[in-house]
């Protein structure tokens, strides 16, 4: 579904409840490249990703186009970003019962500070009920990024929020692919050198990869459906020193 046909923005359904809102942005030398946010549809909605600030007004006529905007419980964020939370307190006004949903490292160092409203700061394993779906937060640091990343897993439908893992360029038309994606995303990766090369950065991965997904909701590029824990076995791979 498109939902601006100036921006191409566009709204598609990846599994049960959960829905890629999709923004193809022109960068600097011309070529396009993707800003995903997720919406999980509940009792209690989740948005994970708000995008920059400047993408606001497309990401909220993208949520209206699904659901009430002011129905949003939960504004998720793995790393503090403009990607990631540069539209934080815009959907705070625009949602009055929502409140942002980081680790308690990020609500630690930024959140607490940075947004309108103070973060439920979530503990590496915890659970958390939407309704029909259930969220579990794992800690992440410096995987890829910063100290405070988390990322976090729909246990209903093994829907992996994964960030910037498996960044892929390019516009991604397609919102959901069982296609190679670590390749595109690799090459990506070397290209820029976004990951922090951190010591345990194996380990974090392999404890992903235990709890099996089935779909990879990637922020820059397609999700992915298939073997997770393989594909994230394949990523720990190349990343890990040789």
């Amino acid at each position: 579904m498109i939902t601006n046909a100036a921006a191409g923005t566009n709204v598609q359904e990846i599994a049960t409840g959960i829905f890629r809102i999709n923004t193809p942005v022109p960068l600097p030398d011309g070529q396009l490249f993707s800003f995903n946010q997720y919406l999980v549809v509940d009792d209690a909605p989740l948005l994970f990703h708000t995008g920059p600030r400047q993408l606001f007004p497309l990401v909220s006529e993208a949520i209206a186009r699904v659901m009430p905007i002011e129905r949003l419980r939960y504004i998720g964020l793995s790393h503090v970003e403009a990607d990631e939370c540069g539209a934080m307190n815009l959907l705070l006004a625009v949602a009055p019962q929502a409140v942002p949903l980081c680790s308690q490292v990020a609500a630690m160092v930024s959140m607490t500070d940075l947004a309108d409203r103070p973060p439920r700061a979530m503990a590496d394993g915890e659970e958390l009920d939407l309704g029909q779906h259930t969220i579990r937060w794992f800690d992440m640091p410096h995987v890829p990024h910063g100290w405070e990343c988390g990322l976090m897993m729909d246990t209903r439908t093994r829907t992996l929020f994964c960030g910037d893992l498996f960044t892929q360029g390019g516009p991604s038309e397609r919102a959901l692919t069982d296609a190679d994606i670590l390749g595109p995303s690799e090459a990506f990766r070397l290209q820029m050198d976004y990951f922090a090369h951190a010591p345990q950065t194996a380990q974090r991965l392999a404890a992903l990869a235990a709890q099996s997904p089935r779909v990879m909701a990637v922020m820059h590029g397609s999700a992915w459906e298939g073997d997770g824990a393989a594909l994230l076995r394949h990523l720990s791979e190349a990343v890990s020193p040789h």
